[in-house]
């Protein structure tokens, strides 16, 4: 009987330790694999944000530095429809004539066609209990030249909440010696790029 009671409790000992390596070996591949869906969710509203913005300054020649703004120009400002046809007098068929038939409201155009996007929601940081995007655009001096400049960035600890706060402050530790930016950003306000850092 002693024998029997000492072989149940090794075998759940041997259980238990079992399942303590795999649970440590889990939880890191777990933490990628939630990390990995989170930034692909952020980058997604990046590039929504750096869409509206190359069309905002398309139409207005500049960036917006606001999101009130931002998302005002998406509910109400209206992009036109352009016909272009090629110029009937011109024998080298090089020229064309370019005529305005309609105007197309910004968020329809845009992402009328996604399904369960928010235009209120642009603003805010996925999983980030409501925290907002930093967005800052203007102008700088390149090449002698005034550019207009934007960039709207998140931190990793920002849409890595509620994770294993060790797991998280290695992944972030480990992006810094790689970016220097230990989150994801869109544009630059010292360079005249308008790329992702995760591109």
């Amino acid at each position: 009987m002693k024998n029997l009671i000492i072989k149940i409790i090794l075998s759940l000992i041997i259980i238990f330790l079992g399942w303590k390596v795999v649970e440590s070996v889990m939880t890191p591949v777990k933490f990628e694999n939630e990390k990995e869906r989170r930034e692909g969710i952020v980058v997604q509203n990046l590039i929504d944000i750096r869409t509206v913005e190359l069309v905002y300054k398309n139409i207005n020649n500049s960036y917006l530095s606001n999101f009130d703004t931002l998302i005002s120009f998406l509910k109400n400002g209206e992009i036109p429809v352009i016909n272009i046809i090629p110029d009937p007098n011109d024998t080298t068929f090089t020229k064309t004539i370019n005529d305005t038939t309609d105007f197309v409201n910004v968020a329809d155009s845009l992402f009328g066609k996604r399904i369960g996007f928010y235009l209120d929601s642009l603003k805010y940081i996925p999983f980030s209990d409501g925290e907002i995007f930093t967005i800052n655009a203007g102008r700088i001096e390149k090449g002698a030249v005034q550019v207009n400049v934007f960039e709207v960035s998140c931190l990793y600890k920002q849409f890595l909440k509620h994770l294993d706060d060790q797991l998280v402050l290695n992944s972030i530790t480990a992006k810094e010696d790689i970016d220097l930016f230990p989150g994801l950003k869109v544009g630059s306000m010292i360079e005249p790029s308008t790329d992702g850092n995760w591109e």
